[in-house]
């Protein structure tokens, strides 16, 4: 999986990613990152990239020109590359999205600033636009390394044990049940007796139970997407009648 970044900071990218997964992932050559600064690509004696938007607004907006360039480069190097524009107006990144894009091998992503980038880099070389949430960042390199974080993950190889990537949070579209590590007692509460038993059919039952319970709880409005399979179903609903009674 190859990942290129368009920006402006590219050290900002560079400084994330010289540690854990992600690096690991870099030597081990199952990810390959590069970065464009669309400021070598800028026709201004000064290598700005940004202006006044017209009809007025504060601010200043991206040049169209450095960034198609930019992107154009890496394209070159890039077969069938899809460009992600990093933006608030684009669809809400999830588990889901993470997953589809990681059968992708080629990704360009684009990292604004400012108050954003004209719109006739949308309009002429962006393939999909993707929010990482409803709020406002300084730039784009941030959601661009969650973007990597996430998808990459989804890389079998990256992560050292595979199984740990299917047990994540959301993996399924469900919230993860709670963990436990050693000790099996201290002043802060002990460890749930099943997780101890040995039981193995009966600790992933507990896990199922839990991890329903959580996502009830804490986002129930994933359960009314989530892909529940008969067995979940059946223990949410004893979930239900259990809530009820109380």
């Amino acid at each position: 999986m190859k990942f290129s970044v368009v920006t402006i900071f590219p050290q900002i990218i560079w400084a994330n990613l010289e540690f854990g997964i992600l690096g690991k992932a870099i030597d081990k050559e199952k990810i390959e990152v590069s970065t464009y600064d669309p400021r070598d690509y800028s026709k201004s004696p000064t290598k700005r990239v940004d202006d006044k938007p017209f009809g007025g607004g504060s601010g200043m907006v991206m040049e169209a020109g450095p960034i198609i360039k930019a992107v154009e480069e890496a394209k070159k190097k890039s077969i069938d590359a899809h460009v992600i524009y990093l933006s608030p107006q684009g669809k809400l990144f999830n588990q889901e999205k993470a997953k589809e894009l990681a059968d992708k091998s080629n990704i360009i992503l684009i990292s604004g600033r400012y108050e954003g980038v004209d719109q006739r880099v949308v309009d002429h070389i962006v393939d999909e636009e993707i929010s990482i949430g409803d709020y406002v960042l300084s730039g784009g390199e941030i959601a661009s390394l969650i973007l990597i974080d996430s998808i990459s993950r989804q890389i079998e190889g990256v992560v050292g044990d595979f199984q740990s990537v299917e047990d994540d949070s959301l993996y399924d579209g469900l919230l993860k049940h709670p963990q436990y590590t050693r000790p099996e007692e201290s002043e802060y509460g002990v460890v749930p007796k099943i997780l101890l038993s040995g039981n193995h059919e009966s600790i992933r039952s507990w896990k199922i139970k839990k991890s329903l319970e959580n996502t009830m709880k804490k986002r129930p409005d994933l359960l009314e997407k989530a892909n529940l399979d008969k067995e979940k179903k059946k223990v949410l609903g004893q979930i239900k009648k259990d809530e009820e009674k109380t």
